[in-house]
């Protein structure tokens, strides 16, 4: 399949290590995951809740949960995470496929959504894609999320094509 990407690339992102103020108030630093601790990340795949899953990620049980994350974890992947104090609030990670092209995904707790840390990480995510050399970004979302669709399009993200349940969304970096 052929994706259809914006002609132009995006402004330049702001790159890891980020500290942000979210709408909470609260001090959150947006760090490359190699920086944290996978333990952490852990914790918070196993408090999300689970009517934000989408397409099967993240996995529910423990064994699922970190088996995923040694496979995105690795070199190829570029993954951030938003930490407040200890607790790591958020996750987003781009995912080569097989056509020179990255897939993001993005996880936030339920107690943070809302107050500004997913487009922290998001952009922060893109922009540590860039210094890595990433042209090519694109996602799903379904639908009906809002939310999300909003989000990527405050960042620079357009639709590429929208199929019965899902929107793709491009962005050429």
């Amino acid at each position: 399949m052929t994706r259809t990407y914006p002609d132009e690339p995006a402004e330049a992102f702001p790159q890891p290590p980020q500290t942000i103020t979210d709408r909470e108030d609260r001090s959150i630093d947006v760090i490359p995951a190699d920086d944290a601790d996978t333990e952490s990340l852990v914790e918070m795949y196993l408090d999300f809740d689970p009517a934000d899953r989408a397409q099967g990620i993240p996995p529910v049980k423990e064994e699922a949960i970190r088996e995923w994350l040694e496979t995105i974890l690795d070199g190829d992947c570029v993954n951030v995470v938003a930490k407040h104090d200890d607790t790591v609030a958020g996750h987003a990670t781009l995912v080569p496929d097989n056509e020179d092209e990255h897939e993001l995904a993005i996880f936030v707790l339920q107690s943070y959504q809302g107050a500004g840390i997913g487009t922290a990480l998001v952009e922060t995510l893109l922009g540590y894609g860039q210094s890595e050399g990433i042209d090519h970004v694109w996602l799903t979302v379904e639908r009906w999320n809002d939310p999300a669709i909003s989000l990527y399009e405050k960042v620079g993200f357009e639709i590429s094509s929208a199929e019965s349940f899902e929107i793709e969304m491009a962005i050429r970096l």
